[in-house]
């Protein structure tokens, strides 16, 4: 309890990195990699956003039929 918070942090995440499969990370490190593409094309306005209820509408309908 005497490190700080930053400290603390580290150590949990290394602590729960350290449970992890190599395929686990690898994983991860993958959707880390698609996460920044994402930002990216949102920050750039290249992305192509559809509001979530339309989505939700859209995902409605397909369960229907």
């Amino acid at each position: 309890m005497e490190l700080t918070v930053e400290e603390r942090n580290w150590l949990a995440e290394h602590l729960w990195d350290s449970e992890r499969t190599p395929e686990e990370r690898e994983i991860d490190a993958a959707w880390n990699v698609e996460v920044d593409r994402r930002v990216t094309e949102v920050e750039a306005g290249t992305a192509v956003l559809i509001p979530g209820d339309d989505v939700i509408r859209e995902l409605r309908s397909k369960d229907q039929h």
